[in-house]
């Protein structure tokens, strides 16, 4: 990361979970903990159980082990400073540590919400394209699509963590949030460009989750009309299984995303905007394996024979 010229605050203090009753701190360690442990080891086996089995080196997979990267990325750099958080009250911060997990934790988030576009482009080509898939996805071009969801995702990390880091930080450090998350150092900037600098962030931060989401509509929307036109109810039903489980990762994605960015900006207690602060920074990437591992028979199955295999292997 580049480095900034600082104002007079020389480092942050996140106040976090500082304001729950002691007592609850340890059961929410506990699940967040637990939360964070299924969430790698669920992306792991999706990787492992695609790796180990032939049948599903296609682009769709692809796709998955892309997604499931950019979720264990973005939840080790995420919630292992909600746990020290939860064990501690008021950690401090230095402005390049904030900085790079401001970036980082950018880059992997609006990373998955392009590979979720991609993958409903995926899915659009094989049910509306079928004879021009293999042409239209092959390697290269799956590499290439995967490549540019990183790109998109990078850039959007850096201008963001530039815009905010030029601002000038004065009078108080205390960022009341469990992270260095973008609107909490906003409130605490000043200057005359604030404002302005906040609508620019905004537009930044709002405009390629609303494209992406449009893009991933008007795919479902050729999707669904080209199954409408399958004669048989069994066919529907067989190609829309295909897209079942990218479409509710989707939904509880967009669902959550809009619980941070289109929240009302009216006074909200502590406990409330850490905890739907949780919704989209924990509960997100623990659902997405298992909505992928329960509502995928085929992947489901391939990860059943993985592990199987690896056990038998271990207990020979």
């Amino acid at each position: 990361m580049p480095h900034w010229n600082y104002s007079t605050v020389s480092e942050f203090i996140l106040f976090g979970f500082s304001a729950f009753p002691r007592q609850m701190l340890p059961a929410l360690f506990l699940l967040y903990l637990l939360m964070y442990l299924f969430t790698l080891l669920g992306n792991l086996l999706i990787m492992a159980a695609v790796w180990s089995e032939r049948r599903l080196h296609t682009p769709m997979y692809l796709f998955l082990c892309a997604l499931s990267i950019s979720e264990i990325l973005f939840t080790v750099v995420i919630t292992p400073r909600m746990l020290a958080d939860l064990l501690s009250t008021h950690q401090s911060i230095t402005f390049t540590a904030c900085a790079n997990q401001l970036f980082f934790s950018f880059t992997f988030g609006y990373t998955h919400s392009f590979l979720l576009m991609v993958m409903g482009y995926d899915r659009y080509v094989a049910i509306c394209h079928p004879l021009h898939y293999h042409v239209l996805m092959n390697l290269q071009g799956c590499a290439r699509l995967v490549a540019w969801s990183w790109a998109g995702g990078s850039l959007i990390g850096m201008t963001v963590t530039l815009i905010i880091f030029h601002l000038t930080f004065c009078d108080s450090n205390v960022i009341h949030h469990f992270l260095c998350h973008v609107f909490s150092l906003l409130k605490l900037a000043c200057g005359e460009r604030t404002a302005l600098v906040t609508i620019v962030v905004i537009l930044v931060c709002v405009t390629p989750l609303i494209g992406c989401l449009v893009l991933i509509v008007l795919s479902y929307v050729f999707i669904v009309a080209a199954i409408l036109r399958i004669p048989s109810t069994e066919g529907r039903q067989k190609t829309f299984s295909t897209c079942v489980s990218h479409l509710t990762v989707v939904i509880v994605h967009y669902g959550f995303a809009s619980i941070i960015y289109l929240k009302s900006r009216g006074p909200h207690s502590l406990y409330t905007d850490t905890l739907m602060s949780t919704t989209y920074t924990v509960f997100t990437p623990f659902l997405s394996p298992i909505i992928f591992s329960l509502r995928n028979k085929e992947l489901k199955n391939a990860i059943n024979r993985s592990f199987h295999r690896n056990f038998r292997q271990q207990s020979s």
